[in-house]
């Protein structure tokens, strides 16, 4: 077994903290320590990721009752990433190196099983592509291909066989055609396709962990089909715009319903219950948020469920089991000031639970809960070089944009707070998603570590906000999107947190983008900028061959993205004028632009053209490539460099060494 300190490992938390000396880069942008806790079927045990940047991810498992280590499992020169127990004996892994950029990867994820005391490790899946058995060996054919993955749901955890899919791309290779399922068992590594009568690209299991549920796309519709598991038939259920509709199941309620997210009486998406039967919809919805779309999951013990945990302005359950509303109680009155997320056993014979707990301040803990007892033993903190005391608070605003419509934005200040202090405004990605949430993010809460606010727009085209507020940013890059995050910036300023002359726009992916579009836009509002991964022209998002070669499906080409961003030919003048790109002579503000040399969601191509167009322009520009990186930051070294690179700029252009105009 291999050495572990299980003392420091199981050290309960310190919330407030002793004074120190203040947090650096490498506190808050190593990998984190523990992670990925998960409790055995039985809540007898439960198993866990440590690690950090110098040290691989291994996997520990332990006793519930006395945090005695009784097993692990790691491979030399990787690190172990998503565990799943496959039943109370038996746990699945993938792997990762942590320490390889994403240009340098050369082999899938792979898939292993091992007992829960170490031993009968073996490999599953293989990690090479297009290799080819020669020796004819048993062993080797029973390795299954290395595009086989695990699946987003777990099975039903009562016999050695799992569920996986199977991925099958296109004849690019970076795109997804179709996803098979596969039955394997993770002792015999015997496997079993599961029929079904037209391609998938999604699957769902039920509360007992069967196969019951389906998605295929077509012409940019989805069509969700049901497999009745006593007939074994399936049927269609429900077709719908893939990017219109905001229709998606998330569970089954019992064998007869089925839970689904659904936009019926409201603006906001609400949780509803669907007739198996009869595919309607019951108009009442099980669960809605006046502020929110409802977002959430299933959570099943005894193969019933007794709950969902779900997102408002912070992670939340809504519990069906008085049990489990008695637990959520008593954790909450002993972790006051928390959000607590109770995990039951799926099969449980132990009172253990476990907990996931975090705040705005505090990054997540993990404990067990014995709800017999009411004792709360803690397991292990992600960061524990971060002390809450020290960090900034955050809060939900909101301000009306100059058209009046109403604008969420996460403000995040300083620990000592104050009045007339440098911003950044950070822009979220995507941008059809949700930007954040009430918790502990180390990005925002370096910046706040270093005196300057954070403002974190949720603009308009941000999903979880209604359907209104989605659809009031369809085809609005660079226009009223761009409109809402200058207004934010205002806003702030009129509260008197923010000195006007000291405020930078940061971003990446579309952020980057919109940070681009700011300086361009925006120039008298914003000090200096910094942009990465980000999009630099639109139509260039668009284009196919090999100097662009995109992870964008071809299905998002030819029917998102003409309904979100714009369409390339009716569109085409306002594309022009809202793309960095062919604006570049109108950006006279510092700029940091970083991308990486492997991105495949935002390629390289955006960099190197706007790169040349800034610097044909004699631009304040500087440039930094990450070589291999793909879209965002693998690795712990370049993640600090990045940070130590802005926290630099920043001081330069808005902080403590800026020059004043």
């Amino acid at each position: 077994m291999k050495k572990m300190i299980v003392a420091q490992l199981l050290a309960l938390v310190t919330f407030t903290g002793m004074a120190h000396a203040a947090p650096t880069v490498e506190d808050f942008f190593e990998n984190a320590q523990y992670k990925d806790a998960k409790l055995s079927p039985s809540g007898r045990y439960f198993a866990l990721r440590v690690g950090d940047s110098k040290q691989r991810d291994m996997m520990a498992v332990f006793e519930t009752q006395t945090l005695k280590q009784i097993g692990d499992a790691y491979l030399d020169n990787y690190d172990i990433r998503d565990i799943r127990w496959v039943n109370d004996q038996r746990l699945v892994f993938n792997i990762e190196d942590s320490q390889e950029v994403p240009g340098d990867r050369r082999i899938g994820p792979g898939l292993w099983a091992v007992n829960r005391d170490g031993s009968q490790k073996r490999q599953l899946v293989d990690q090479i592509p297009f290799k080819r058995n020669k020796t004819g060996s048993l062993i080797q054919a029973n390795i299954e291909p290395w595009n086989t993955f695990l699946m987003r749901d777990q099975g039903a955890q009562d016999s050695d066989s799992i569920y996986v899919e199977r991925a099958v791309w296109t004849k690019s290779w970076y795109g997804r055609d179709h996803t098979d399922l596969v039955k394997l068992n993770t002792l015999t590594a015997s496997s079993s396709p599961i029929d079904h009568p037209v391609q998938a690209i999604d699957w769902m299991l039920d509360n007992k962990g069967e196969p019951s549920m389906m998605f295929s796309e077509k012409e940019g519709r989805t069509t969700i089909h049901y497999r009745d598991l006593v007939k074994g038939e399936w049927r269609d259920l429900a077709t719908f715009d893939t990017y219109k509709s905001r229709f998606r199941p998330i569970g089954f309620l019992d064998d007869k319903r089925l839970l689904v997210r659904a936009s019926i009486k409201s603006d906001k998406v609400a949780l509803h219950i669907l007739d198996l039967a009869t595919g309607k919809i019951d108009p009442e919805p099980l669960i809605s948020l006046a502020d929110f779309d409802f977002d959430g999951s299933v959570v099943y013990s005894n193969r019933r469920l007794v709950g969902i945990h779900y997102l408002g302005d912070a992670q939340a359950s809504a519990w069906f089991d008085e049990g489990m509303k008695a637990a959520q109680a008593d954790v909450n009155k002993q972790l006051r000031g928390l959000v607590n997320i109770i995990t039951p056993p799926t099969l449980p014979e132990t009172p253990w639970m476990l907990v996931s707990s975090y705040s705005d301040r505090q990054p997540q803990y993990y404990s067990l809960y014995n709800s017999k007892t009411h004792e709360l033993k803690g397991i292990g903190i992600n960061h524990p070089a971060i002390k809450a005391a020290e960090m900034g608070r955050q809060d939900l605003v909101k301000f009306k944009a100059r058209d009046g419509l109403e604008i969420p934005a996460w403000l995040t200040l300083p620990a000592k707070g104050g009045k007339n202090l440098p911003m950044v405004v950070l822009v979220h990605g995507g941008p059809y998603m949700r930007g954040t949430e009430w918790e502990w993010r180390p990005d925002s809460q370096f910046l706040a570590s270093r005196g300057y606010v954070v403002l974190q727009p949720e603009f308009r085209g941000t999903t979880g906000y209604g359907v209104h507020h989605f659809t009031a940013g369809l085809k609005q890059w660079g226009l009223a999107m761009q409109d809402d995050i200058a207004d934010s910036v205002k806003w702030a300023v009129s509260q008197g947190y923010v000195d006007r002359n000291r405020v930078c726009i940061m971003g990446g992916s579309y952020g980057g983008y919109a940070t681009l579009m700011g300086l361009v836009k925006d120039g008298d509002l914003y000090r200096c900028g910094i942009a990465y991964a980000a999009v630099t022209d639109i139509p260039l998002m668009f284009e196919r061959g090999n100097w662009t070669i995109s992870d964008m499906d071809d299905d998002y080409k030819q029917y998102g993205g003409p309904q979100r961003v714009g369409d390339l030919e009716k569109d085409a003048e306002q594309l022009v004028a809202t793309s960095p790109l062919k604006q570049a002579t109108r950006i006279k503000r510092p700029l940091l632009l970083v991308h990486g040399s492997d991105d495949r969601r935002v390629p390289i191509v955006h960099f190197t053209k706007m790169r040349g167009a800034l610097e044909a322009n004699k631009a304040d520009a500087e440039y930094i490539e990450y070589m291999g990186e793909g879209h965002g930051w693998t690795t712990a070294e370049h993640r600090i460099d990045f940070w130590t690179r802005v926290e630099k700029f920043l001081d330069k252009h808005i902080g403590a060494g800026a020059k004043t105009e």
